[in-house]
């Protein structure tokens, strides 16, 4: 079921997302505050301005510069100071944690959904919501066939939504999903 992502309409910003699981979950710290889109292409900005993609270089390159490489423009998010050193602090608990693999947060030990919601939102910048969309996204969209990962994830695991990143598949899916997100934010301003 691992296909091909398409969620920044930049193939190859996409192709990096389907084949670097650290690509993945950087794109996913960054959905915040901006488009899905411009968040998932920022490993992409990333690799191109620093030559590489993986854990231990992004970890330890210079902070200083790191921020500079981020806020470059395109800028790799609205906030690139902070979301610059989340993505490095990000990088070394994968570095210290996983030995530098991403993927292993998902596969080491062949564990059950919830379990990799555990790991999930042990990671720094990965709350409960975050943790269970990229759950889904990885039991939707990347073969993960943990025991129990819909349970885990929640209503974002549900077979046929259109509540996040983890169901876009489409320019149609996507717009599906931002029609939902702004379904759920009106009815949340009429509650409020």
């Amino acid at each position: 079921m691992t296909h091909a992502l398409h969620i920044t309409d930049d193939p190859a910003a996409d192709e990096l997302l389907s084949s670097d699981p650290l690509a993945l979950l950087v794109g996913m710290l960054l959905d915040q505050q901006v488009a899905m889109e411009t968040a998932f292409a920022g490993p992409l900005k990333i690799r191109e301005r620093l030559g590489a993609f993986d854990a231990a270089t992004i970890a330890a390159h210079d902070e200083d510069a790191f921020v500079e490489l981020c806020r470059a423009s395109p800028a790799v998010h609205r906030y690139p100071g902070s979301m610059a050193g989340r993505i490095q602090t990000l990088s070394r608990a994968i570095l210290d944690d996983w030995h530098g693999d991403a993927a292993a947060i998902w596969t080491d030990g062949d564990p059950d959904g919830a379990e990799v919601l555990r790991r999930l939102k042990a990671l720094p910048g990965f709350g409960e919501q975050k943790a269970r969309i990229f759950l889904a996204l990885l039991g939707k969209q990347r073969g993960l066939t943990a025991s129990g990962w819909r349970e885990a994830a929640g209503a974002y695991g549900e077979e046929g939504s259109f509540r996040s990143v983890a169901d876009i598949t489409s320019p149609e899916s996507l717009a599906k999903v931002r029609a939902t997100k702004q379904a759920a934010k009106a009815a949340a301003k009429q509650k409020g």
